[in-house]
């Protein structure tokens, strides 16, 4: 069928936008945008100046960066000071690596105190995103809210899960999710990363196809859950779909 001309006309207008859109997307979205705020800002912020800015806080000594993310009105990003690619990075694996999700959730107050009024850690949740479900080549952990359908799976399954990695019993937000239990001396001294390369099969040779979350469970302790990145089932393994950036369970 031949196309008249206002019709190719259309299609390139279609075809130019998109590859504009596209282009003006990989701008704002630049893998590297994370990293330069981090190297060219934040950290030469505060050492010469003793300013975290724009980062909401720069602590050298155990090796992290704070910011205030741009979605949601109260998540955070933890990142380390120095390079650190992501859930792929062997550095996560080494003993003198800094144990980012125990700062992060050691610096989950920042959210209360942007919100002028205290955020419960029923509420909060830590995530990691696999390198396939991220935008961006630098670590960043996001303390952000807890989904209030997730909250209630997790509180229904508290007494089922163990010290163990179990399938989690439902799907979370649509995927599969392994879990774990752990407590307070464990979480401190080693860490979701460790947790899951010593312990889940074949992890340790494959950590970038993983996103990890953590949140709080009734008991007081903490749950790890981790999800594989499965493209057959359009799971790109991004474990920030188990956050609600809006915190409709402070809401409620």
């Amino acid at each position: 069928m031949r196309l008249r001309r206002p019709v190719i006309l259309l299609i390139l207008v279609l075809l130019v936008t998109a590859v504009g859109w596209f282009s003006l997307r990989q701008y704002l979205h630049h893998p590297d945008a994370l990293w330069r705020i981090v190297s060219q800002q934040c950290v030469p912020q505060q050492q010469k100046n003793q300013s975290p800015e724009p980062c909401a806080k720069v602590d050298l000594r155990s090796g992290y960066v704070l910011l205030k993310d741009i979605n949601g009105p109260l998540q955070y990003l933890l990142m380390p000071a120095a390079k650190i690619k992501g859930m792929e990075s062997p550095e996560l694996l080494q003993p003198k690596t800094p144990n980012f999700f125990w700062l992060a959730w050691q610096q989950r107050n920042v959210m209360s105190v942007h919100r002028g009024s205290h955020v419960p850690d029923e509420v909060i949740s830590l995530t990691i995103n696999s390198t396939s479900g991220r935008t961006q080549n630098q670590l960043h952990i996001h303390i952000s809210c807890l989904r209030e359908d997730v909250r209630e799976q997790l509180n229904r399954y508290t007494n089922t899960l163990n010290s163990h990695w179990q399938q989690f019993p439902e799907s979370l937000v649509g995927n599969q999710y392994i879990a774990r239990k752990v407590g307070v001396e464990e979480f401190s001294q080693s860490g979701p990363f460790i947790m899951l390369a010593n312990q889940v099969a074949q992890a340790r040779e494959h950590m970038g196809r993983y996103s990890i979350a953590m949140a709080q469970l009734a008991d007081g302790d903490w749950v790890v859950l981790a999800t594989e990145r499965n493209l057959l089932r359009l799971n790109l393994a991004s474990a920030e779909q188990l956050q609600d950036h809006d915190c409709g369970l402070l809401k409620k």
